[in-house]
Parts: structure tokens; C-alpha cells; sequence
């Protein structure tokens, strides 16, 4: 299957740096999208997709945003003579054995489903996505003769009035036998208002050679929106955000608000999930049985175990967390972040590159960095595992059953032995024995006769 995608427009309306295929929908590039799909359409016809894409404005970013992914293949357009021209840069890579399927880099919400049901009703001929808008404005318009067949495809700027008032309109996407659509696209003419090649006047084409031209009409017209401003990908980033929230409902995942949660990637969640408004997911998180998430919580590539609850505010950044843990509220776990089941991690609590053992705590106002923390430990608030020394990192060894008093600096490398108690207020920077009392501060002393400076009039 040859796939063509068109991405070489620039979005002035935008008012960006960025060109308009890289702005981001659920956090990543529309053209990121229209891939997927593309690969998702090729293997539910089991055949490999062959995908050139077709970049102009900004084509050396778009180039470098998808430089790791072997199966594209990219031809510049410049000038930009219209979408005829722009699928005619791709034809030298397109393989005559196999139809061509044209989609848009800007278009990213049709579905794969629906580009099954598009080269099901082509057949070997030509097939061209539709849609009926109440509104058709702007669009292309479907023209059929008597008996219903797609006779032409004629844009806004060239129909007369009769034709305006049709409202079954061209998506741009269309599927055609390749060894044709070269001789059509060579033959294309500019004699139009804009100026420009267009796609659609291959439709013309194939109906004089005799190839028959079918339409295939979508139903859901979000499908066929395109971005063209940031209002635009503002609303469609909210009827994206709604399908994932109907999936997930569908997953039987208790939301609080469908209208409120942001999925930025991939969820996959067990039975009796909960999950509060305001949160945020990004990358690919998994979430065991019976977990609670509080509202506005974030989470990028982090497994949290069954039956764990992580209240609101909290972050969750490369974690992993067992079962029937507590974090938060306004918790933050790092990259490396390993959490066994039972563990505590409380309000304003950082922990980096850390291994907490079953059952240990850290409750209130503290950062663990780089250590390993044994089973059943005590944390107390306001300590600081000192783990950097302006140059490397070091780490923190403390064992099982350890009780470490508030305010509490752990200067790393140190080692504390299981059942060592620290008391308030230590700097650490020597092993602490296990077992014992270990006391690290500066003895009180009270000052007679000192008084408070004055300031000077």
C-alpha cells in the first residue's frame, strides 16, 4: 500500500516558529498522528505501508522530529503549486503494484476504520472521502450525475451557484490505482482561480478514461477537520481528549469528568480504577486494580500497583509504585523512583533514583535522592539526602527499621546500619552504627548578657 501525506503547508495562521504538522495534539505532532493511522489502515489490510511524505515549509525540523522511524520516506515540494503538484513530488516512490491512499498531515482525527470502509467501496477504481456539512463554505464540492456517480470534484472558488449549495464536500482524502494517478497528475492543469494543480481534478480524469469514481461518506465530520489556527487545534484537541475518555469508560475506568482528563499516550488500567478531574497522562502509564488517583495529578511512563492511592497534586515521572501505597498530596516521584507495596510518601516528598523498602515512610517535606531505603524505615520531616557535591553523585545506604529524625542531612556516600535511630537536627557524613542512638549537632549553649543589635537612627 502506497501512502502519500501531504505536510508541506506552513500555517500562517498559527503564528509560529514551528511548522504546522509539528504542533502538538495530546502532546504530539499532528503528523504523528496521521502516521499512526496510516500504519494502523496498512496492517488491517495486512499489507506493508509503503509512506512518503511530502514536506515544504520547515522540512528540515519535520525531517529531524521523525529522523529514528526507517519506514518513511520524504520528498520536498518547493514552490508549493497546489495538492496535485505535491503528490506528483512523491510519485518516483511510489510502487505501481499497489493503490495510493492521499492524507493530510494536518488532519489528524480520521480514523482507520474509516479508510478501510474508503478502499472497500473504491475497489480498483477511484475513492474519494466525503462528508455532508450544514455549512460547506470553503470546501469542495461533490458533483454526481443523474445516477448518483461522482461525476467531478469542483472547489468553492470555481463553482457556480447551483454547485455551492450542494453540501457533500471533499475531504482531500482519496484512494487511486497508482500506474493511472501518474499519467492523471502529469496531465493536471493550472487553468483555475487559485492557480494550482489540484488533486481533485484527477476524479475528472479517471471518469474520461472509463475508471469508476465512488464516494465513501463519513459519518462522524470530526474525522475529516483539519488545523489551520490554534482555535482549531484547541477543539480538536478536546474531541480527541473526549474518545480517550470514552475509552476508558468503556474500559469500565471511573472518571469523575470525561470533560476533565488529559491522555497524552496510553493508559491501561485494571478493574475499579478511579480517577479525579484535572489529571494528566503522558507516555505509557499502567494502573494495577482498585487504584485511586486525586484530581489534578500528573503521570508520564509510571506503573502504580493495586489498591495504592495517590492523592491530589501529586507527580509521577518514570515511577514505580507497589500496591497499597500512599503518595501525596503534592508528592513528586522522579525518574528511578521505585516504590515497594506499603510504602508512604507524603506532602512536598521528592524522591529520585530511590529504592524504598515495604512499609517505609517519608510523610512530610523531604527529598531522598539517589538511595536505597530499607523496609519499615522512618523518614522524618525536613531531611535531605545530600547526594550531589557540585560535581558527581553519591549514594545513601540506609537499612531496614531506621528511624531518622526531622531536619536531618545525610551527606553522601553514608551507610546507616539497620535499627540505627538518628536523632534531630544530625548532619550525618560518617557510617551510623545499626542499633544504636546516633546524634550529629552541635551542643546547646545559651549566651549571657548578649543583646539583640539595634538599628541605627
Amino acid at each position: 500500500m502506497n501512502i502519500v501525506i501531504l505536510a508541506a503547508g506552513q500555517g500562517k495562521r498559527m503564528r509560529s516558529a514551528l511548522p504546522k504538522v509539528l504542533q502538538r495534539l495530546a502532546g504530539r505532532p499532528l503528523l504523528a498522528h496521521v502516521i499512526e493511522t496510516a500504519r494502523a489502515f496498512a496492517a488491517q489490510r495486512q499489507s506493508p505501508a509503503h509512506i512518503v511524505v511530502v514536506i515544504g515549509h520547515g522540512a528540515q525540523a519535520v525531517r529531524a522530529e521523525f529522523a529514528q522511524q526507517s519506514d518513511l520516506q520524504f520528498v520536498e515540494q518547493h514552490p508549493q503549486l497546489g495538492t496535485g503538484h505535491a503528490v506528483l513530488q512523491a510519485v518516483p516512490l511510489l510502487q505501481d503494484g499497489a493503490p495510493t491512499l492521499v492524507l493530510y498531515g494536518d488532519v489528524p482525527l480520521v480514523r482507520a476504520q474509516s479508510l478501510g470502509a474508503l478502499a472497500q467501496a473504491a475497489g480498483a477504481g477511484v475513492g474519494v472521502l466525503t462528508v455532508r456539512l450544514p455549512d460547506p463554505h470553503g470546501y469542495g464540492r461533490i458533483v454526481r450525475d443523474a445516477g448518483g456517480a461522482v461525476r467531478e470534484i469542483v472547489e468553492e472558488r470555481d463553482a457556480d451557484a447551483a454547485q455551492r449549495r450542494i453540501d457533500e464536500v471533499n475531504t482531500g482524502i482519496l484512494i487511486a490505482p497508482t500506474a493511472p494517478l501518474r499519467t492523471w497528475l502529469a496531465g493536471l492543469s493550472n487553468a483555475n482561480a487559485q492557480g494550482e494543480y489540484y488533486l481533485t481534478d484527477i476524479v475528472a480524469a479517471a471518469r474520461r478514461d472509463g475508471v469508476p469514481v465512488a464516494a465513501c461518506t463519513v459519518d462522524a465530520v470530526e474525522e475529516t477537520l483539519g488545523v489551520n489556527s490554534k482555535a482549531q487545534l484547541a477543539q480538536l484537541e478536546r474531541i480527541f481528549q473526549r474518545r480517550n475518555a470514552d475509552a476508558l469508560l468503556d474500559a469500565a475506568v471511573g472518571l469523575a469528568d470525561p470533560q476533565r482528563i488529559d491522555v497524552r499516550g496510553e493508559v491501561q488500567a485494571g478493574s475499579d480504577v478511579f480517577i479525579d478531574v484535572g489529571c494528566v497522562f503522558e507516555g505509557k502509564v499502567v494502573l494495577g486494580d482498585g487504584v485511586r488517583i486525586g484530581p489534578y495529578c500528573v503521570l508520564r511512563d509510571s506503573n502504580v500497583g493495586a489498591g495504592t492511592v495517590l492523592q491530589a497534586y501529586s507527580h509521577l515521572d518514570g515511577a514505580e509504585v507497589g500496591a497499597h501505597a500512599i503518595v501525596g498530596p503534592f508528592a513528586r516521584l522522579r525518574p528511578g523512583a521505585h516504590l515497594e507495596d506499603e510504602v508512604h510518601i507524603g506532602n512536598f516528598v521528592e524522591v529520585k533514583a530511590a529504592h524504598m523498602g515495604r512499609g517505609a515512610k517519608a510523610n512530610h517535606l523531604a527529598y531522598v535522592g539517589d538511595a536505597q531505603v530499607g523496609a519499615r524505615s522512618n523518614i522524618g520531616a525536613g531531611t535531605i539526602f545530600a547526594n550531589y557535591d557540585g560535581a558527581n553523585k553519591h549514594r545513601t545506604d540506609v537499612g531496614s527499621d531506621v528511624h531518622v529524625g526531622s531536619n536531618t542531612v545525610l551527606v553522601a556516600p553514608v551507610k546507616v546500619g539497620d535499627g540505627a535511630t538518628i536523632g534531630a537536627g544530625s548532619t550525618v557524613v560518617r557510617e551510623v552504627p545499626g542499633g544504636k542512638l546516633t546524634v550529629a549537632r552541635a551542643r546547646q549553649a545559651t549566651i549571657e548578657g548578649w543583646k539583640r543589635p539595634v538599628k541605627k537612627r
